[in-house]
């Protein structure tokens, strides 16, 4: 096994950085796998988008955690909410009307952010940001996870609320009304080190939670919200890296009180489970998942290809039951999301290769597995350029109805001669 696993997320996101060490084994659980799908060799593809930089200058070595797509001054035009986790801060990309962005600062001392959503958290009419931190990036069994709740004074002037502290590094926390009483509660991913959780935060008050731990599993990067089983409440999902390597769910029974369940899980210690999200590439209305493994975070990075690395979806059939299908190969996966990227009508996935063999020129960074309506994916090759990227984001930024992309670099590892701070993908005009 190796000594360390995913830390980001992206989180991750990653959405994002994972970091961790030998542990003592645990029960696994062996779920049957659908057989992995055949596909088409790598197709280039790389006149299809161009890439910009956007915000500040790329500066030396940024560690740009994470990013979100969101209309943060309902304006009509999509901006950006990053974390800067090497500087501490949350940071505004506003786009103007000539589609150009400019870079604010919201918030100072976030203490390691890696991760951020926008809610409506209070009700008022205006976007407040919900801030994951990690309090240190790198593998640590401090308790100094942090969740911040940026208040919006409506002008997108912020005031931060500190929800939880001195608790196990906080990776991940997206909102949801989990107990039926017309507030917004948190679930709560928290990779720790050697100790983590997964969590629910029941809203008691104004900026006020009580903690409640489901899940005692080090390693947790990445949550989805949705009604998975079909009763009209909130469930949601949770991604956990280290050496489980698993999918959990947890049912809700409108109350709050959750039944949870491993819903995928690999044997390989070594899976490097990077990114989660939500998606519907079937169009039948129940939400599926779509996940990567492709990590490489620790004191030494462990780049990829690995033969196992890549991208795959957990197919919802209903009451709670998912059925797992492989998209496709990516040396290094991160962060997969889906979007229509060819605008026939079919649900895609993107996704950015963070730990790929960045000594070879050639290898995949930005991809796009093309869906032939079937669920049948073809690899192509969007970008071979830059290394490094941990968090993609989709949205239709230019209001043209065909996707954008938005990309974060976290340079933390050599080489640094192809650096990346912010970039957007703008799809080619046709």
């Amino acid at each position: 096994m190796r000594p360390f696993s995913i830390l980001f997320l992206l989180i991750f996101v990653l959405g994002f950085l994972a970091g961790c060490g030998e542990k003592k084994p645990k029960p696994r659980v062996n779920i049957p796998r659908a057989p992995v799908q055949q596909q088409a060799g790598p197709v280039l593809d790389l006149d299809r988008y161009t890439m910009e930089h956007i915000g500040e200058p790329v500066g030396d070595k940024p560690w740009m955690a994470n990013v979100r797509e969101v209309d943060l001054d309902q304006d009509g035009r999509l901006d950006i909410i990053a974390c800067e986790s090497k500087a501490n801060t949350v940071l505004w990309l506003h786009q103007q009307a000539d589609g150009s962005f400019v870079e604010k600062v919201l918030a100072e001392d976030m203490s390691a952010p890696v991760h951020v959503e926008a809610e409506d958290m209070d009700f008022d009419g205006d976007l407040d940001i919900i801030v994951s931190s990690m309090g240190f990036v790198f593998p640590n069994n401090d308790k100094i996870g942090v969740v911040f709740i940026l208040e919006n004074d409506g002008s997108q002037q912020f005031t931060p609320h500190k929800i939880i502290d001195n608790t196990d590094r906080v990776v991940d926390a997206r909102a949801g009304d989990f107990d039926g009483d017309g507030d917004l509660d948190l679930a709560v991913a928290q990779f720790g080190y050697d100790q983590g959780v997964v969590s629910w935060m029941k809203r008691v008050g104004p900026w006020d939670f009580e903690h409640e731990v489901l899940l005692n599993l080090s390693g947790a990067i990445h949550i989805a919200v949705a009604d998975f089983d079909g009763n009209n409440t909130l469930d949601f999902a949770a991604l956990v890296s280290q050496q489980w390597e698993e999918v959990h769910v947890f049912l809700n029974n409108g109350r709050g009180d959750f039944q949870s369940k491993v819903i995928w899980g690999s044997t390989n210690e070594d899976y490097s489970s990077s990114g989660m999200s939500l998606c519907d590439l079937n169009r039948d209305g129940k939400p599926d998942l779509v996940f990567s493994n492709g990590d490489g975070f620790g004191p030494t990075p462990n780049p990829g290809p690995k033969p196992w690395h890549g991208v795959q979806w957990l197919e919802n059939k209903g009451n709670g039951f998912f059925q797992f299908h492989r998209i496709g190969d990516l040396g290094g996966a991160y962060n997969p999301v889906e979007a229509d990227v060819d605008g026939d009508g079919n649900m895609d996935v993107v996704a950015i290769a963070s730990f790929n063999d960045w000594s070879n020129p050639e290898s995949d960074a930005l991809v796009w597995f093309r869906n032939d309506g079937n669920e049948r994916f073809t690899k192509h090759v969007l970008s071979t350029d830059p290394p490094y990227m941990v968090c993609l984001v989709a949205g239709d930024f230019d209001n043209s109805g065909r996707p954008s992309f938005v990309t974060s670099g976290f340079h933390a590892y050599p080489p640094f001669d192809r650096q990346s701070r912010l970039l957007i993908w703008r799809p080619t005009p046709p």
